[in-house]
């Protein structure tokens, strides 16, 4: 196993201007900045059924939906001077990785909290299902699990409602770990205008390189976790126009103008089967994902560094600091 550590290759982009984000509204649904984040209240498909803003930072709401087929929760991690600076503020959108121990609280028992202290900008972490893959699935034999629908459509207007955001393409990136850097990728490409920055740690950048391991992947955790039997992709043949419009490597133009960050480890624990297949694949994926990029000449950020599948809190700051310096400042 490898060890070595490719150097890094930095790039600085330019806003690109003039680019709006085209939300899709729901019914009665108003596109402003909240004036206040006190105002939070239903909207854009969203009914809020639990709710915690005692903390002066981390905020928690519980929504019923129709996209999901139960109720979906969302951490939103606000700026320290949020509720007496009267500012307004880019939103990055931070996505949990696959499993039945992650979900939108994941980034909080990291420790979000210290990593983004002093940083003017609000944070927002949804739940995205065990392995709910940031899509809404072919098939689905336990209910609505459209999470594209709630993140996209639902959230993201439903946020800009009601806290005081840049409710624009350079107001907006978003990130994701394992699963959710593949959300985050996807999501980027797929809705150009919302996100003006996308960062994958340990993401999935390519579904269908070694025979589609990645797709064949998501289609069988999310028929095991997610959807009594149902599937991502489809099944036994896929939705080939689906897999092709979420995949990264089919999507490099979708890349241009946006600040690209990418992690991945390249010695994971050999022990470890999981660790192994999951990490070798994403090391692969965003080589060649990488490759695409450079031939289009889109600038991009990579970090190739010792170690498996897990979320790198150092390189997540210094993501966490580009992705501030490519926003539209508070």
């Amino acid at each position: 196993m490898s060890t070595h550590q490719h150097p890094t290759r930095r790039n600085v982009l330019k806003t690109a201007g003039g680019l709006s984000a085209a939300l899709a509204l729901g019914a009665g649904g108003v596109l402003a900045s909240a004036t206040a984040a006190s105002a939070a209240g239903d909207g854009f498909g969203l009914h809020i059924v639990d709710r915690n803003e005692s903390d002066h930072r981390m905020w928690y709401y519980r929504f019923q939906t129709d996209a999901i087929g139960w109720n979906p929760g969302v951490n939103v991690l606000l700026p320290d001077d949020y509720h007496t600076s009267g500012r307004t503020y880019p939103v990055l959108y931070v996505f949990h990785g696959g499993g039945t121990d992650q979900d939108f609280i994941t980034f909080d028992r990291l420790g979000i909290r210290n990593w983004t202290a002093g940083k003017p900008v609000i944070v927002v972490m949804p739940d995205g299902g065990h392995a709910g893959w940031y899509s809404n699935p072919v098939s689905s034999n336990t209910g609505a699990r459209n999470w594209e629908t709630f993140h996209i459509a639902q959230l993201v207007p439903w946020i800009d409602a009601n806290f005081r955001t840049f409710a624009e393409y350079d107001g907006r990136a978003v990130a994701g770990f394992s699963m959710g850097g593949f959300g985050a990728l996807k999501y980027a490409a797929k809705y150009y205008g919302h996100f003006a920055s996308v960062s994958a740690h340990s993401g999935p950048a390519s579904l269908r390189r070694d025979f589609g391991l990645v797709a064949h992947w998501a289609n069988a955790s999310s028929a095991a976790l997610d959807l009594g039997g149902g599937t991502i992709y489809g099944a036994p043949l896929w939705d080939e126009a689906r897999v092709s419009a979420d995949n990264p490597v089919e999507r490099i133009e979708s890349y241009r103008n946006k600040r690209v960050y990418l992690v991945a480890g390249t010695s994971p624990d050999p022990v470890n089967w999981f660790d192994t297949v999951n990490e070798t694949q994403v090391l692969a994926g965003q080589r060649e994902f990488r490759d695409r990029l450079g031939q289009a000449g889109i600038p991009h950020e990579w970090h190739e560094v010792p170690g498996g599948h897990f979320v790198r809190p150092d390189l997540f700051q210094r993501d966490l600091d580009g992705v501030i310096a490519r926003l539209r400042k508070a």
